[in-house]
């Protein structure tokens, strides 16, 4: 039973980074620092660094940036859109780090796995973002950042805390998100096409002969 706890503490945190660093990287990175430093959890040895007080800040500089931007509708999505080239590979990289000294045919397979994740996680926030920056009103982008931020805190924390409860939830959101994504980009689409429309009119106004 114990081997299967430990098995369990590991998917989990495992999960845990690729999945929070698809919505907020720094939170995540923030978050796991700063219990590893105050002696809250006991990091794998490949993520200690993170427990550093340079991460940790730069972290929780890079948060705060996040935060603001996070929160401006249209900005938001440049910032996503740049994050792609971040969350992506670094939830590869928490990822493969949690799941400690292993087999590194293991370790390679949690990097594929995180990657996908952290790919999943992140295409649903930034797909969400540009549908609802439609909205005139500036309040249910932040509404959404906030609820972001809490679900990144709350999901690591019940994955260190409550290995077993995490994995269902986990189960879950993922086939939610299979669910989800092909509406999401239908909906991406759709937003796109709605913005085009002026410069494909005036692409066309350019073309009749006069």
């Amino acid at each position: 039973m114990e081997a299967l706890n430990h098995i369990a503490d590991t998917i989990s945190l495992t999960m845990g980074v690729a999945w929070a660093s698809g919505i907020n990287l720094y939170a995540a990175i923030l978050m796991l620092g700063v219990l590893g430093a105050t002696g809250g959890m006991d990091l794998p040895p490949d993520l200690r660094i993170l427990a550093s007080p340079a991460v940790i800040l730069a972290a929780a500089f890079m948060y705060c940036v996040e935060f603001i931007t996070d929160k401006i509708p249209g900005v938001d999505t440049g910032w996503d859109t740049l994050h792609t080239f971040i969350r992506i590979p670094a939830g590869a990289l928490l990822a493969a780090g949690a799941v400690g000294d292993m087999n590194p045919a293991l370790v390679l397979s949690a990097a594929l796995i995180g990657g996908g994740v952290a790919a999943g996680t992140h295409a649903a926030k930034a797909g969400t973002r540009v549908m609802v920056n439609t909205s005139p009103e500036p309040f249910s982008n932040w509404a959404l950042s906030i609820v972001e931020d809490f679900t990144v805190i709350a999901g690591l924390w019940t994955a260190l805390n409550h290995p077993w409860l995490f994995i269902v939830l986990f189960i879950i959101f993922i086939l939610l998100i299979i669910w989800l994504l092909p509406k999401v980009w239908r909906g991406v689409k759709k937003v796109f096409r709605f913005f085009g429309r002026p410069f494909a009119r005036g692409k066309n106004d350019e073309s009749i002969p006069e």
